[in-house]
């Protein structure tokens, strides 16, 4: 591959140069942040980023498509692989896209879908009034149990016996559980909806091997690839089966996108192997201790987790009974090099810009080289702050604790290459 030693862009070299300064000093517990490898990072921006291919292999629309069309063929290949699926699409430019597409092609305007409830854990593309899905189309929500904050199937059942959906959508952005894939295909089949999974959060849980795949129960499932994936931001699979694979690649291309970014299919590509090792299974595995060291740290100091703990890699932290709130303890964190996202929780009374809860990941940790004793820490640490309404001796220890734990560490430890 052609190096570049000409010129730079003095200004933009500055800001990369302080933004991989930040991301080196600080410690990042966003649940939907990760840092891909040196391998998968190779082939964003390579010589494919110039190639116009629309359409699909075999099927384009320029000419010089021979080695994207292999490119893209085995990108596809290992997706099914490493899923398990019977058809993959590589080419949507994030699994937000991609949800937007499917509906568009699947459903009619009016028709109505299914979805977890956005403050219970839901996506905004999942029939959010805000978002585009929530006005072309109508919606009904499911949502958690106030008792134990986690899903009552029983009132998943009811609503869709009561409505009746075309599809069933399962997962979301801030639901700490895992999902019963077995019981939603039930309830899907008992009304006659599709089930469609959103694996965005759990994807590399999944193919690591350490917690149930959708399949065979999902007929779809999307998925971004960064996050528990730990690949590239800027790319979404479609996994689905067969009987619907046409009208699937049909709603990306030419239903709502023109030509794929070749380059990032080649990124994807890479990481679609490195799912499928031994090193990345171990990975997951970590990735869920990892979680549950947080998980006690922050249950020692008192802090009210949302459905009681986690089961994946995402814990959400309730706020309403700390006398604080999310963007507080956000900003609290901030201080003390920690990143962090505030985040509503179920049955919140603030409003999304302050929000009653805090959003907090093992997985970039993980992929830095974090083990337990160092999450248990931290998640004590972070527990002390949130239980002390964010005082500044409590900052400061968390600080400190940054300060020794990140220097000299890479942003992706040497320990996870495959």
């Amino acid at each position: 591959m052609e190096e570049y030693d000409g010129p730079i862009d003095v200004e933009v070299a500055r800001l990369v140069d302080m933004e991989e300064s930040r991301q080196s000093s600080q410690l990042n517990l966003v649940a939907s942040e990760n840092y891909s490898s040196p391998a998968v990072r190779r082939y964003e921006g390579c010589i494919f980023a110039d190639k116009n291919a629309e359409g699909y292999p075999g099927e384009r629309y320029v000419s010089g498509c021979g080695y994207a069309d292999q490119l893209e063929e085995l990108a596809v290949e290992r997706a099914k692989s490493a899923f398990g699926c019977e058809h993959a699409n590589v080419q949507s430019m994030s699994a937000t896209i991609a949800n937007f597409a499917i509906m568009n092609e699947l459903f009619k305007t009016g028709d109505k879908l299914m979805a977890m409830r956005l403050q219970d854990g839901g996506h905004l593309s999942h029939g959010a009034p805000f978002h585009a899905s929530g006005r072309r189309f109508r919606w009904c929500f499911y949502g958690v149990s106030r008792a134990n904050e986690q899903l009552d199937y029983d009132n998943v059942r009811s609503v869709a016996l009561e409505n009746r959906p075309a599809a069933i959508i399962c997962g979301g952005s801030a639901y700490p559980r895992l999902l019963d894939y077995e019981k939603m295909h039930e309830i899907a089949r008992e009304v006659g909806a599709l089930l469609w999974v959103d694996l965005a959060h759990t994807a590399g849980l999944v193919v690591g091997r350490v917690v149930p795949s959708p399949f065979p129960y999902a007929d779809i499932a999307t998925t971004s690839t960064h996050k528990t994936l730990r690949g590239p931001r800027g790319g979404g699979l479609v996994l689905c089966k067969e009987i619907l694979a046409k009208r699937i690649d049909r709603a990306i291309f030419p239903g709502l996108q023109s030509a794929p970014k070749m380059d990032m299919i080649a990124s994807r590509a890479v990481l679609l192997s490195e799912v499928q090792t031994e090193c990345f299974q171990e990975y997951a595995k970590e990735v869920l201790r990892n979680a549950k060291a947080l998980e006690r740290g922050l249950l020692d100091e008192g802090v009210h987790l949302v459905s009681g703990g986690t089961s994946s890699h995402l814990l959400l932290l309730n706020l309403s009974k700390s006398n604080t709130s999310g963007l507080d303890v956000e900003q609290a964190l901030l201080e003390a090099d920690v990143v962090s996202n505030k985040n509503p929780v179920p049955f919140d009374t603030l409003p999304p810009s302050k929000s009653g809860g805090l959003r907090i990941g093992s997985a970039a940790l993980t992929t830095r080289g974090f083990e337990e004793e160092q999450c248990f820490e931290l998640g004590v640490l972070v527990g002390l702050v949130v239980a002390s309404g964010c005082a500044p001796s409590k900052v400061a220890d968390l600080k400190s604790f940054v300060r020794d734990n990140t220097k000299g560490l890479p942003l992706f430890n040497p320990r996870w290459m495959a």
